[in-house]
């Protein structure tokens, strides 16, 4: 049998590692596609509006908000106690919120419940306007322009809706919009629960 020299040998066995190590340095970067694209992929399958809250249970975040312009009473979270109600965060700039607003409107002309606002990152003159054209389905309404608010609440994005128990707990959270479905099936059932 027939030998390689020495410093051939040793050349070759370089070659086998260099190579080698080329082909992981490129699998790295695959590994991580892949891994990104499985994250993803669950991800996807995930429902948004079934997040859970890690305030459910707990009182409402403490906070004080001036009226949105045009309104006098703005919303804090004293306000939040001895009724059961709703807190709706919404935009002017929001589609889905304007999606939502006739639920909330035929929830205030029954007299269902007691429904607030936190305007959520709005221009004044923006949520004004809205609200006139619209109707204005709020009891009390804070203008949350720098959006602290909502954060501590842990909202997401708007349109969000909690219901808030007669002590001022966080009894269920609402992410997207309200349907009248939705309403019937989940949060109504749940507002007469509350109120026992």
């Amino acid at each position: 049998m027939h030998e390689l020299p020495l410093s051939q040998n040793i050349q070759s066995t370089k070659m086998d590692r260099d190579k080698q190590r080329f082909r992981a340095i490129h699998l790295i970067p695959f590994a991580c596609f892949v891994g990104v694209a499985i994250f993803l992929g669950v991800g996807l399958t995930m429902d948004p509006r079934l997040i859970p809250s890690p305030l459910l249970g707990k009182p409402v975040p403490d906070f004080s908000l001036e009226p949105v312009q045009g309104r006098v009473l703005g919303l804090s979270s004293t306000d939040l106690k001895g009724d059961v109600s709703l807190v709706n965060v919404f935009a002017s700039w929001c589609t889905a919120c304007r999606y939502e607003h006739p639920v909330f409107m035929n929830l205030k002309k029954n007299g269902i419940v007691p429904i607030h606002g936190i305007n959520y990152k709005d221009r004044p003159q923006d949520a004004e306007k809205w609200l006139e054209e619209l109707g204005d389905p709020y009891t009390r309404t804070g203008a949350d322009t720098d959006g602290q608010v909502s954060i501590d609440w842990g909202v997401y994005g708007v349109p969000e809706t909690f219901v808030i128990d007669r002590e001022g707990r966080i009894a269920y959270k609402q992410v997207g919009p309200i349907t009248p479905e939705i309403f019937r099936n989940k949060i109504g059932p749940l507002i007469e629960e509350l109120r026992k």
